[in-house]
């Protein structure tokens, strides 16, 4: 008899007698975050690549024979709808092995810890990110730190891994390499990858944002943060790029893409790359024009 009271509660302390079940953190508040996490259907981008995120954040999905990959899990309420977007699609979220990460910030970086507790998979990033995600608070560096906690923390989440600029993660079929480009943040991470389908591959590219956005009194010229932009710019540019993807769908034209499917794939696009990061140069201009 005391051998199966120790069994029953041995289960009740470790929670290891049912289904795993998701418990998302508290959701976060912000101007924009309730349009952001409005739901929106998965659907494939190409072959290996699946998006799983919210109508305004991003989230993709990669299936690489050998298990999962998640790239980014946008807000703390928004892990619900992913984790409810990968089973839609026919997938186990248990059989997600890696989260990976553009940047920290809140709507970004929000929802890995309760994804993370939920799947067990192990989270790799920039170094710099690291840094963010282990305590949920932004740098000093970051041009967004002076919105304040209020506005910019976020629930931590442990790091398993930090993979160098160049550097690749081989999971089952996919190689993912990590092309650091900084600017919009410190450790901002553009990943890339090959998806086929029916023979025919396609290079993808998850363009870490180039956004020159800040809070209040944060000067990209003096601070350094509008030549790393530039040069993260021509990065991206130059990258193997036939699918461009990133954090916020708004960048790569999703809505009005996925109006047009009827037409073949619009997410192909051997110059997306070239047009992001011109667009990006653009608005950096018109921010240093008003720092001047």
């Amino acid at each position: 008899m005391s051998r199966i009271v120790a069994v029953v509660l041995s289960c009740v302390l470790m929670a290891a007698c049912g289904p795993r079940q998701l418990e998302p953190d508290a959701a976060f508040d912000c101007e924009r975050c309730a349009d952001w996490n409005e739901p929106i259907e998965p659907f494939r981008i190409h072959g290996n690549t699946w998006y799983v995120g919210t109508s305004g954040l991003s989230s993709i999905l990669v299936d690489t024979g050998d298990g999962l990959v998640l790239i980014d899990a946008a807000l703390p309420q928004s892990a619900v709808q992913i984790e409810a977007n990968v089973r839609a699609l026919g997938f186990d979220p248990l059989d997600i092995r890696y989260i990976l990460l553009s940047h920290a910030h809140f709507d970004h970086a929000g929802g890995i810890n309760a994804l993370q507790r939920y799947t067990r998979a192990n989270v790799v990033v920039s170094e710099d990110s690291a840094t963010v995600l282990r305590t949920g608070k932004l740098q000093e560096d970051d041009p967004q730190f002076a919105h304040g906690p209020g506005k910019t923390t976020f629930p931590a989440a442990k790091v398993d891994g930090v993979l160098p600029d160049g550097e690749t993660l081989n999971v089952g079929e996919v190689t993912f390499t990590a092309v650091y480009t900084p600017g919009h943040t410190a450790g901002a991470t553009t990943w890339t990858w090959e998806s086929c389908a029916l023979g025919e591959c396609q290079d993808v590219v998850y363009a870490a944002s180039l956004a020159a956005v800040s809070a209040p009194g944060y000067s990209f010229a003096a601070s350094g943060a509008a030549a790393q932009l530039t040069d993260s710019a021509a990065r991206i540019a130059e990258l193997d790029c036939d699918i461009l993807l990133s954090p916020h769908p708004f960048f790569f034209g999703m809505h009005d893409k996925l109006e047009r499917r009827d037409d073949g794939n619009p997410f192909i696009n051997s110059l997306a790359c070239t047009f992001f990061a011109e667009q990006a140069l653009g608005w950096l201009e018109q921010r240093l024009a008003s720092e001047r």
